[in-house]
């Protein structure tokens, strides 16, 4: 079972804490990351391309010449594919680009992505984060006492707004409650920052 220090909000240590082995100490498995990371960003595409076929192009309802006689190729519309402003053939049309892998493999994959936070040491375990009123220095200090100097996620039990508001400003700075954390957000932020009890809950939820 994996022990992590727990630490204050001013950067004391207030003793160790274990981790749900289940969830913190697995063997990530990169190829189910890479599948959840894929889907996910799949998921955010807005798939709204699109393109007029030859049925949308305006104009081209008479045909340019006669079938016969000309000597020159037949034709049946200025609108078709071959023609300058004509339509386009098998062009990209509004679609969406969201899948979903099974519920065990996501949930799979966010224990390899919490796992290898643990295994490179990018885990910060906190008593609590209290804040009185929406400051952004507030968080600044708590960083620069964790030893926190680059892209950090912050993870509460439960949504607190005063937290979020004095994070915002800060653009290396996300939070997020256990419910919202996801595999993107785990690999794209050098540091993991979790309440005490956020990290209760997710070793309960994904146990």
């Amino acid at each position: 079972m994996p022990k992590v220090a727990l630490f204050k909000q001013d950067g004391s240590q207030a003793g160790d804490m274990e981790l749900t082995d289940s969830v913190f100490g697995i063997e990530p498995n990169t190829h189910v990351l890479h599948e959840a990371v894929v889907m996910q960003q799949a998921s955010l595409r807005q798939g709204t391309h699109d393109v007029k076929n030859r049925s949308e192009v305006r104009g081209g309802g008479r045909k340019p010449w006669r079938q016969k006689g000309t000597g020159r190729a037949r034709q049946g519309s200025i609108r078709a594919p071959q023609w300058v402003g004509g339509g386009t053939v098998f062009g990209p049309t509004p679609r969406s680009y969201s899948y979903k892998l099974p519920k065990k493999v996501r949930r799979l994959a966010l224990k390899s992505a919490l796992s290898s936070k643990v295994n490179e040491e990018n885990l910060v375990v906190l008593d609590g984060i209290t804040i009185d009123a929406p400051k952004t220095k507030e968080i600044v200090n708590m960083l620069q006492a964790l030893n926190v100097d680059n892209k950090a996620l912050i993870v509460t039990a439960e949504k607190d707004e005063t937290v979020i508001r004095s994070a915002n400003n800060l653009q290396t700075v996300k939070v997020l409650t256990v419910e919202e954390v996801n595999v993107v957000d785990l690999l794209t932020h050098d540091k993991l920052i979790l309440t005490k009890d956020a990290a209760e809950k997710a070793g309960e939820v994904l146990a």
